[in-house]
């Protein structure tokens, strides 16, 4: 069923939209979403909490929500997780808090969440923009995690299997993102184009969460 036509049309702002952004784990989800805000793109980030423990390179409240297991099964039990996963041995959820309060100042929100978890959300939010981030090639994403020497071999062995699998699920989604080595800027800017022309649709998206 059709929903009523854009707002647009009658000279208001168009509805905001929840995009979310998942793939392969060491595809780059964090590095362009990194990205996007580095060139100023006008959406709220929703920032994911997670019971690991954080890495040198991280920061808490803005990489993650770091909260620790004690507190992340808190969380669950008072129901304040709009979704939320166990993730090789750790919890990650989404806050429900801040894709309610960005949505309520029309701001539209974009979240990464692993496959796993963008399956769970397409039966929560159904009119969410699905946009699954690939690697050229495997062999590219094996360089990658390579490069982030946070696994061990045992580790990488078994991350390349499960992503092999996963990226069997794109065609769940509405689009997909090819994000090259060493070239963020095209892999952002071809985000933000989707996210421009859903903004245009005659029938828009309506979340309600």
């Amino acid at each position: 069923m059709r929903t009523e036509r854009n707002p647009l049309l009658d000279g208001k702002t168009a509805p905001p939209l929840l995009v979310v952004i998942s793939g392969p784990s060491g595809v780059g989800k964090d590095s362009v979403l990194l990205r996007m805000r580095e060139m100023g793109y006008p959406f709220h980030f929703v920032v994911t909490a997670t019971s690991r423990a954080m890495r040198p390179t991280e920061r808490d409240g803005y990489d993650y929500h770091f909260v620790g297991e004690t507190r992340f099964r808190e969380m669950i039990a008072q129901g304040e997780l709009l979704e939320w996963a166990e993730v090789y041995g750790h919890y990650k959820g989404i806050p429900k808090s801040e894709i309610r309060e960005a949505h309520a100042s029309g701001r539209d929100v974009i979240l990464r969440v692993d496959v796993q978890g963008a399956a769970t959300f397409r039966q929560i939010a159904p009119e969410a923009v699905f946009i699954f981030i690939a690697p050229a090639t495997i062999d590219e994403l094996r360089h990658r995690l390579q490069l982030r020497r946070t696994e061990s071999e045992r580790e990488m062995a078994t991350r390349l299997q499960v992503a092999q699998h996963e990226l069997t699920q794109v065609e769940s989604f509405d689009y997909v993102v090819i994000n090259r080595e060493d070239q963020l800027d095209e892999a952002a800017g071809q985000i933000r184009s989707i996210i421009a022309a859903e903004k245009q649709r005659v029938h828009p998206r309506r979340i309600q969460l």
